[in-house]
């Protein structure tokens, strides 16, 4: 079977501790196995983990299922690529050198199956003041330092109860017609400004593709709260739901 399909899966926000957790590491498992025998490329488009602080010693446990899985793709020779997201902005190394994903800090411009991409998170589409506030925090170096200091058991706890309070506007009550209205219009913006003709992006928890003018946008949902993907063959992108025919 010839694997050449490409994959976009994002907001899965693993290790958030909700009922369903157990059963959507599985079909997150069950996802992975399907792209093993079709992908060429699988792009992890931010927050697939709801807090992610990389101490030099010490990983978190209940990210190990997902970590084995997504080596496992890895080792099948799919090219997974992670593109950082709000939740997971500070990955260190260990991807990269344990699991052997290539790291996107930020937007990833890159030609899949002869169409420009310009593929990113979109938190940056994002203008409220607190979420502002709340990144540049999160973003600041010194910050992170100290934050390491506190042990791991604490840190974890309390990164992952203030993650949380981000992610209250973006749940199962969709997304506003104003929210929805910014991100396609910031999504025409990077047609126009990058000569792309593809633009995705992700952190709404909301899916959407639409044609706009000189390309297409898409926006890959939520893991979490849909089992949201996007599969791309042939240069067509298109959204799918886990357990519909992909």
């Amino acid at each position: 079977m010839k694997r050449d399909a490409v994959y976009f899966v994002s907001d899965a926000h693993f290790g958030l501790g909700t009922d369903d957790e157990r059963a959507k590491i599985e079909h997150f498992a069950e996802l992975a196995a399907h792209m093993r025998g079709h992908a060429a490329d699988v792009y992890l488009v931010g927050d697939m983990f709801d807090f992610w602080i990389e101490y030099k010693s010490a990983i978190r446990r209940d990210y190990f299922p997902v970590l084995y899985t997504l080596r496992g793709l890895v080792e099948a020779g799919v090219r997974v690529h992670y593109i950082t997201g709000n939740h997971d902005f500070a990955l260190g190394t260990f991807l990269e050198e344990a699991v052997g994903i290539l790291v996107h800090r930020g937007a990833a411009n890159v030609t899949l199956q002869g169409r420009k991409a310009c593929i990113s998170h979109g938190d940056e589409v994002n203008k409220s003041g607190y979420f502002r506030l709340l990144k540049a925090l999160l973003h600041n170096s010194r910050l992170r330092a100290l934050y390491k200091l506190i042990h791991p058991d604490i840190g974890i706890r309390a990164g992952t109860f203030i993650s949380a309070l981000s992610k209250r506007k973006y749940s199962n009550l969709g997304l506003s017609p104003k929210d929805l209205k910014r991100y396609r219009n910031a999504a025409q913006a990077r047609l126009r400004e990058r000569a792309c003709d593809l633009v995705v992006f992700a952190h709404t928890h909301h899916a959407d593709f639409v044609n706009l003018d000189g390309g297409d946008y898409c926006n890959t949902g939520s893991w979490m709260v849909n089992r949201d993907y996007a599969v791309m063959r042939g240069g067509r992108v298109q959204l799918m739901r886990w357990g519909e025919k992909s």
